[in-house]
């Protein structure tokens, strides 16, 4: 029985090893994965940067009163929410539902993220259009051009009027942090530029410049937010994965000294056997 158990506790700690082995690496590829996104997050910003001045030189070609333009009528909300598209990442998507809060319940709703997908359909939500995350950097840039499509497509239709993003970031020192921004309509009057600047040189009329220069900056933005979220996913399943190596180590300690206690019972058993016998052979 004795020799049953030990046998059982050594399997045992050989599984516990195979799992952290498991563990160790999705940690290494997550952490890797991290690292590359926000090696390119500062690109991103400088290409947002550069389509926001743009829009500002742009702007200097229309009329003064163009900014103060009366806002449409707000009809309906639009929600993007990028979610995790892998599991192990612990309420990683489950904060971006919540974050969403009621306001799923009227707004067409773009989720990105296989795993985020599953998550809102167990709580009833259905959303309007959906689309796995991007697995790689390199697909991040093509992710945003297919969310661009729904989004326009959507808008063509007549709703929605007003778009919000919900994105997970990564933040130095504090974790992961969900965030909301809104996308559409554009907000003009933060598109400042210098007026004593000479106004641009261009070939376009105004007013489709300053489209083509829209659809490009929230091409921009939508790339900024799925590099966020990918890097913020991974940085979450980092986490995951070290608090889980953490409660591996745990359990290997707790099941080495079962093994010892349990190896220092049977010798100890054989001891007695020992002891017993030869006091039986003595007695005899």
């Amino acid at each position: 029985m004795m020799v049953e158990r030990l046998a059982e506790i050594s399997a045992q700690i050989q599984n516990v090893r195979q799992l952290e082995a498991v563990v160790t690496a999705l940690r290494g590829i997550a952490a890797s994965r991290a690292q590359r996104a926000r090696s390119l997050l500062d690109g991103i910003d400088s290409y947002s940067a550069v389509v926001s001045r743009a829009i500002g030189q742009a702007l200097t070609l229309l009329p003064a009163d163009f900014r103060h333009l009366p806002e449409r009528r707000r009809a309906t909300t639009g929600v993007i929410l990028f979610c995790a598209e892998q599991g192990f990442a612990g309420a990683f998507s489950e904060r971006v539902l919540n974050a969403a809060g009621g306001d799923l319940a009227n707004a067409t709703t773009f989720l990105i993220g296989t795993r985020g997908l599953v998550i809102a359909r167990e709580r009833g939500l259905n959303p309007s259009w959906s689309t796995p995350m991007a697995s790689h950097v390199d697909a991040v840039p093509s992710l945003a051009n297919n969310i661009a499509d729904a989004l326009y497509a959507q808008i063509a239709s007549g709703t929605p009027s007003t778009v919000q993003m919900i994105v997970p970031r990564s933040i130095s020192g504090v974790g992961v942090q969900i965030e909301r921004y809104s996308l559409l309509p554009l907000d003009l009057a933060r598109f400042a530029s210098d007026s004593e600047t000479l106004p641009p040189l261009t070939t376009l009329e105004p007013r489709e410049l300053l489209e083509r220069l829209t659809a490009e900056y929230v091409y921009a933005r939508l790339c900024e937010a799925a590099m966020h979220s990918y890097e913020a996913e991974n940085q979450a399943r980092m986490m995951t994965m070290t608090a889980a190596r953490h409660n591996i180590g745990t359990r290997l300690v707790t099941l080495g000294q079962r093994e010892q206690q349990l190896r220092q019972e049977e010798i100890t058993n054989e001891i007695v056997e020992l002891a017993a016998g030869a006091e039986a052979l003595a007695d005899r």
